[in-house]
Parts: C-alpha cells; structure tokens; sequence
C-alpha cells in the first residue's frame, strides 16, 4: 500500500508538471501540508479498483483539491475497451453531459445578470413567445414562468423529448431556436414553482435565451467569459480535430463509440451544442472552475461572477426551497448522492448521465472532480453508489478546514 500510495504522489507532481503547458492548473501539494491524510485517501485506490475489476465502469479519473492545492490526482482503468482496449489518462477529455447545465449555461445566465442584461425575475416569453403556460381543469392558464424556474427546473416542463420525433419536424442538425420554439409548446405537466422535475429542456431554452441576448452560442458566450479567462484550455464544445485522440469515448452506435460527439441526442440533434449538455472538459480545468467558486468568483487575479452571484447559484433558492435546487447547482435534491453522507448541506455539486460528476464543499475548502465513462460502450454501467464512496473517503481525510 505504502508503494502505490507514493507511486500516486509522484504521479500527480509528474503530471502536474505535463498538465502546466496545456493550460491553467492548481499547484499540487503533498496531502499532510494541507492538513488531509494519505493514509486515509489511500482507500480511494481500493474502492475505485474494485469498481472497474467489477466491470461497473471501464475507467475513471479522480482529482481532489483541498485549500486550493491538488492532493490526489489519478487514472483508473480504461478510456475504451471497443474497437480495442486503451488505458485511461489524467489529462483525457470527458463528455461532462449535464454537467455542461451549471458549468456553462447558469454560470453564462448569471453574467448576464450582473451585466444588466437579464433579470432572473423576467418572463421566459420575453424571449421565447411561444413558451406556453401550465392550464388547470377548467382551462384557466396558470403563471407565467420565469428565467428562475427554467434555473431551477420548476418550469412545469417534462424531463426530456424525443429527439428522433424532433428531427422529423425541424431537420438534422437543427438551429437551437427552432427546438427551444418546440419545447415551448409542449404542455406543462404542473403549474410553475410548484414541482421540481428534473428537465434538460429548460436548459435548452435557456441557451436560446443567451443567444437571443448576446448575439452569440452558448459555446461562443461560454468560452469568451469563462473558459478563456480562466485558462480553461481543454474545456469546448465540438472538440477540435487536433484533440480527438485525447477524448473518452461513450456509447457504440451503429458500431462505432462516439468519440468527441456528444452522447445526449438532443444536444447532437443541435450540432454538438446545447444548454443541456454537450461540454467537454478534463478533471485539471474543472478543478480550476470550483476554485472561481470557492474564491467567491475569482481566479488568479480574473474575476468571472461576484461573491453575491456565487452565494445565490450555491443556495436553495428560496422560492422553490423544497427542490433543493440552487440556481444551476444541486445542494439536496433527489440527484444529490454526489455528496455522499459526509459533506455539509451548504456543499452544492451535479452529476452528468455519461458518468461525470463535480462536488464542491466551501465549510472544507475542498472539491472532488470525479469523471467517468460509464456509458461505454453500452450504456450499461453503474456510478451512483460509488459517487457517494468517493465523496465519504475525501471527506473523512480531511483533517483540518
């Protein structure tokens, strides 16, 4: 144990020497010099291990940052069994999947927001004027909804739609302001604010506000704002052809793993990008993003949101207080489990369905970057208990705050 406990810090001072030249990162440190146990982390190999030896994954990468300093950082496993086999990277590109919903697209609603430019409390068709409302029984249309709702996923929208269904009317690939028209006019399944359903579809519409507003794709907006100040330099939508080789691929269809295309059908009906998901990034630049956070908007001198914007997306918002939702971020809803048992309730985090997940706790200082692909190669795979495991282990080797 001791062996591949120091085989592990040597690894992630080796590679964080690599990773510098691609990018921004955070300084790495022994975990005893931020007040974190080796020995305890140590149990991460073991209970990560037995997860890829059990086939619920072919592999992952873990990044745990403590006090701003990276104290774990490792590969497990492999990027991809089919066609053939190859190991896993610390420096690979994921599918973040929904992960792209708080990362991208609430982070980008909320600059907007400070910019003037939106106000949480405005009516989505303001910008969408197909956006229907919820009817009760006897035909009386209901609230209106607002930006917060779609935030909050307390819109009335169903979780999703078809995407084959979608492509019949508006073509493959179609504009995001054709879907976003549709989506509106799908029938509300409760009145707004009252109902928490987990939907990628407000998401998408919120992309379609952002692009209405600014001129701009979410991808562009996105990058301008955050990806590019923050040195985030492996964090796009639509990989670039140069760095392909360096993606996870997910599912196999039609016998061929995607590989730098978005797995989630309604974001890949829309050429790659969407507000719902479609983000690729390495565990290194989403360590640098929950630092902005946990520095209260701020990164090596670059500012991207204020600490008032940080404190309202990282809260229950309080008109929807029982979803547990903050605005973009999860703090205890029913998707929650990331947090695992440990980890205070004003920790916040999201998962992505392709396997990805971030964690981000400020009482600790600490952030947990755990990617997998799980969907690889049949969609098949299973990361919800082990997500809670990881997340007990970080936790309990904190020492001091």
């Amino acid at each position: 144990m001791r062996r591949s406990l120091s085989l592990t810090v040597l690894t992630l001072f080796v590679v964080g020497a690599l990773s510098a030249a691609s990018g921004q990162t955070l300084p790495a440190a022994k975990p005893e010099d931020v007040g974190m146990s080796s020995k305890h982390l140590a149990y991460l190999d073991e209970i990560i291990g037995a997860a890829v030896a059990g086939k619920d994954f072919p592999g992952a990468v873990l990044l745990v940052a403590h006090k701003g300093k990276v104290v774990f950082r490792k590969a497990y496993g492999e990027s991809q069994r089919v066609p053939e086999s190859r190991p896993m990277a610390v420096d690979m590109i994921f599918d973040l999947a929904s992960v792209t919903k708080p990362v991208a697209t609430a982070t980008s609603i909320m600059i907007l927001v400070e910019q003037g430019k939106v106000r949480l409390w405005d009516k989505v068709t303001e910008y969408v004027p197909e956006f229907s409302t919820w009817y009760g029984e006897k035909g009386i249309a209901g609230e209106e909804a607002r930006l917060w709702h779609l935030l909050t996923h307390t819109s009335g929208l169903p979780p999703y739609t078809d995407a084959k269904e979608a492509a019949k009317k508006l073509g493959d690939p179609c504009p995001t302001a054709d879907l976003a028209r549709l989506i509106a006019g799908i029938p509300k399944e409760s009145p707004v604010g009252t109902k928490f359903v987990y939907s990628c579809l407000n998401y998408i519409t919120l992309a379609h506000i952002i692009h209405r507003v600014t001129g701009k794709t979410i991808a562009e907006f996105a990058e301008e704002t955050i990806f590019k100040p923050l040195g985030m330099k492996r964090t796009f939508y639509r990989p670039p052809e140069s760095l392909i080789g360096f993606c996870v691929p997910t599912e196999v269809i039609n016998g061929v793993p995607l590989r730098g295309v978005v797995h989630d059908p309604l974001a890949r009906l829309q050429g790659g990008v969407s507000g719902n998901a479609g983000l690729f990034s390495t565990a290194d630049d989403l360590a640098v993003f929950a630092q902005m956070l946990l520095n209260e908007g701020e990164w090596k001198g670059v500012r991207v949101l204020s600490p008032l914007t940080v404190a309202r997306m990282t809260e229950i918002y309080p008109k929807v207080g029982g979803s547990g939702r903050g605005l973009g971020w999860d703090l205890d809803s029913d998707y929650a489990t990331v947090r695992g048992d440990l980890f205070g309730q004003g920790s916040f985090g999201h998962s992505g369905y392709t396997g990805t997940s971030v964690w981000i706790d400020p009482e600790s200082q600490t952030s947990v970057v755990f990617l997998t692909n799980r969907v690889h190669p049949d969609d098949k795979g299973d990361i919800i208990a082990l997500r809670s495991k990881v997340a007990n282990v970080v936790a309990a080797a904190i020492r001091s705050k």
